[in-house]
């Protein structure tokens, strides 16, 4: 009697009347007026999708005021369907059909419920009265008259008044009963027509399973698609770049006994050394690519001087920066900055990726600047900011996947493959960091990696 659940099953019961009378009105008209009129399809497919709605609140409603567990409805779609596609998978969807005998049954259901419920109140309200009346109001007076005029039986006649008084909470206890046992009844008949079988639920598990596991296929497919057509392009510009170059020193010893000028010579080998460091560079990134991508990555995490390693890669840049792009490097570092949980080699490879892309998207007499900074207790920011070309917003959002350029002939000319952002982006997640850009087109663009600080 002092539960609240069980009052919210007498609620329940009462408004399954009108909701099913609603329901039953609404899905009648709109099915017989969707077979029998000339737009019939458009309008029962509307009348399908109301009453997938309705199914769904009733569901929600049983579960929030019944208290069961109902199994869902269906299963997310994992791809996206065309309309018509849709239309069809939800017609031969048992669901569908179940949902609907539930709606219609609804009706004479709810009006079953409603009158017993009513009933009962009705009766429990009455006899709760009468039992009050006679056993708490009548009784203490007529006992009081028999004691006076010493009646045999009095006694025995008090005792019946009281167990009269008695029979009130009885019936009370009883109907409630009564009532959650209905509303139990009415909770199991949703959880069997608007939620599928628990056979029915495993297998549509496994079957969204094994289409997550086909789209990754897939996707895996696409990818090594995709590494195979991009590699071959990156591969072909170096190769094709040093082959011409010795060719030309090829020809020029076979010409004469006499070696080309030391200068021409000079040229011919800078081009030969640059590119063979280019393909150094894509076989180390592809290296790193695959083995992130088969867990094999292996990160040594301790606490690691931030500040050091920035020093590091401002002296092994800065020269380079001067001298092949004219562009100063600066570095600026907090004081009393306590250490950070990275692999050190890792989290130098970080930035020197982040400083060589910010040197070769800068033009010369431009500035790159390498800062470590605290961002609060737990987390250090480190920064690389140029005043380049920028990156366009339409390209912020794809920056790191792998093989992406907003520039395809700057970054092929200036040796970028379109891996370097997308191993910075693995790395730095892997070691339990992020990284986020801010950039705008003509003004430069900021990369900031937050890592957490050690213990």
């Amino acid at each position: 009697m002092w539960e609240k659940q069980s009052y919210t099953n007498i609620l329940y019961l009462l408004l399954s009347f009108p909701l099913g009378l609603a329901y039953f009105i609404f899905l009648v008209i709109g099915i017989v007026v969707g077979i029998g009129s000339l737009i019939g399809i458009f309008i029962f497919v509307l009348t399908m999708n109301a009453w997938w709605g309705l199914a769904a609140f009733e569901r929600i409603m049983a579960i929030q005021w019944l208290k069961i567990d109902i199994p869902p409805m269906f299963l997310p779609q994992t791809t996206n369907m065309a309309r018509l596609v849709r239309i069809q998978a939800r017609l031969t969807n048992s669901m569908t059909w179940k949902s609907l005998a539930y709606l219609l049954a609804k009706f004479p259901f709810g009006l079953l419920c409603f009158c017993l419920t009513l009933l009962l109140i009705v009766l429990t309200v009455v006899v709760v009265s009468v039992s009050l009346v006679l056993g708490s109001l009548i009784a203490p007076f007529f006992a009081l008259f028999l004691l006076l005029r010493g009646t045999p039986d009095g006694p025995e006649r008090v005792k019946r008044f009281l167990l009269l008084s008695l029979l009130g909470f009885g019936t009370c206890i009883l109907t409630l009963h009564l009532l959650n046992s209905l509303a139990f009844l009415a909770g199991q008949f949703a959880r069997v027509m608007l939620g599928m079988s628990d056979s029915k639920l495993r297998l549509e598990r496994t079957r969204a399973a094994l289409e997550q596991e086909r789209a990754r296929a897939e996707e895996a497919e696409q990818r090594r698609h995709e590494l195979v057509v991009n590699v071959s392009h990156d591969l072909r510009t170096p190769v094709a770049s040093i082959s011409g170059h010795i060719e030309s020193l090829l020809m020029a010893t076979e010409q004469g006994t006499t070696t080309p000028p030391p200068a021409t010579l000079h040229h011919h080998l800078s081009v030969v050394h640059n590119e063979a460091l280019r393909l150094s560079m894509l076989i180390d990134d592809l290296l790193s690519l695959a083995r992130t991508e088969t867990n094999e990555l292996r990160l040594d995490m301790t606490a690691v001087m931030a500040g050091e390693v920035v020093e590091e890669v401002y002296q092994a840049l800065s020269p380079l920066a001067t001298r092949e792009r004219q562009v100063t490097l600066v570095r600026g570092k907090g004081t009393d900055l306590p250490p950070v949980m990275a692999d050190r080699q890792r989290l130098a490879q970080v930035l020197l990726n982040l400083v060589r892309n910010a040197i070769t998207s800068t033009p010369p007499g431009g500035i790159v600047s390498l800062t470590l900074e605290r961002l609060d207790a737990h987390h250090l920011a480190l920064i690389v900011e140029d005043n380049g070309v920028g990156i366009p917003a339409e390209d912020l959002e794809r920056i790191f996947e792998r093989f992406y350029r907003t520039d395809i002939s700057r970054t092929r000319a200036t040796g970028g493959f379109g891996l370097g952002l997308a191993i910075v982006h693995d790395l730095v997640t892997a070691m339990g960091g992020s990284i986020r850009v801010q950039s705008t087109v003509g003004k430069g663009s900021k990369f900031i990696v937050l890592l957490p600080t050690a213990p």
